[in-house]
């Protein structure tokens, strides 16, 4: 047998392989903070989560592919008034909604996204319009554009909650320019907005990943204000692994976040060692974050240096959720 053959040989046994069914896995989170009570309390937070999880993951047992069953666990978090992505975005300084989501096809390696789109009901369908796109990232303008391009319906996602917390945050300001005024740390009533971002990783049952992050912002930013949602920081996918952040957005930036761990897989490193090692290094330049992902092989992990992860996942067996896990460890995971 020729060298050419053995080669084609190898690669016919490495394609059977990779054809081989695999359980399928997802993750999913609704954000990170200090507690539940700014989403409702424990009970509200888990039946929301558990119930989104249960349907996607039908999808995925229907042999849905990894981006299908992303952008729907996108769309039903988004369309959750508890979450801030989507329905239920809080306010930036001037009093309007801008929202950024993006979305990675591991197989393809393929990023798309729209930064601080306004009256569309779910910026992760933008996202998913444009990974066919030659122009795969998008910003105001051109998000707005591109919406009526693909004749989306205008929709006002804001609730009367988050124009109530606008209200107070902003109620000894409204003789000043809206427009001009810097989100101040003591004027903001509900910490958890500046944290609140929704996202989900999922492992096909051909073994393909994909990961989709969505959110309205961190609530009173300068207008302007680009969040790590809409960047390789948040949200990012290989044949290897995929990751999908929430928290502050600036901290996930200054760390590259989910690239880095993604990287780290890549690299050669376990999920588990790479989540472990990001949060270690991060803990230690004080970031307040969370992550959520999964690997080639099903490992689910996640990894927080903030109290709260807002996570929820199937492993293939049962759901479970990260909405207790109180222990001082840094990252969890389920094989």
């Amino acid at each position: 047998m020729s060298e050419t053959q053995i080669k084609r040989k190898k690669l016919g046994i490495s394609n059977q392989i990779m054809s081989h069914e695999v359980k399928p896995k997802l993750i999913i989170h609704g954000g990170a903070g200090s507690s539940l009570k700014g989403k409702g309390g424990l009970i509200p937070v888990r039946n929301s989560l558990h119930a989104i999880v249960k349907e996607v993951y039908e999808l995925l047992s229907n042999n849905g592919s990894a981006i299908e069953a992303v952008i729907l666990g996108c769309q039903l978090l988004e369309n959750e008034p508890r979450f801030n992505a989507g329905t239920g975005s809080v306010l930036q300084s001037d009093g309007q909604i801008r929202m950024s989501a993006a979305l990675m096809d591991g197989e393809a390696q393929r990023f798309s996204g729209v930064i601080n789109v306004s009256r569309i009901k779910n910026p992760i369908n933008l996202a998913k319009a444009l990974q066919s796109e030659s122009d795969r990232v998008l910003s105001d303008l051109g998000s707005a554009e591109f919406s009526r391009e693909l004749k989306l319906p205008i929709y006002d996602p804001l609730t009367d909650l988050r124009l109530q917390e606008w209200i107070q945050e902003r109620k000894d300001d409204f003789n000043k320019k809206m427009a001009g005024v810097v989100a101040e740390e003591e004027l903001i009533t509900t910490e958890e907005a500046r944290r609140g971002t929704i996202g989900v990783v999922v492992l096909d049952s051909q073994g393909k990943l994909a990961v989709g992050t969505s959110t309205g912002g961190k609530g009173l930013e300068r207008i302007g204000r680009v969040s790590d949602s809409a960047m390789p920081a948040g949200n990012y996918a290989t044949t290897k692994a995929a990751v999908s952040c929430t928290g502050i957005g600036e901290d996930i930036i200054d760390e590259c976040l989910a690239a880095r761990i993604v990287i780290r897989v890549t690299d050669g490193m376990s999920l588990s060692e790479a989540m472990e090692k990001s949060m270690a290094e991060s803990f230690s330049r004080k970031r307040d974050f969370g992550a959520i992902s999964i690997d080639a092989d099903g490992t689910i992990a996640w990894g927080k240096t903030c109290e709260v992860l807002l996570a929820a996942y199937h492993n293939g067996e049962e759901i479970n959720d990260t909405l207790e896990w109180t222990s001082n460890d840094l990252m969890g995971y389920s094989s």
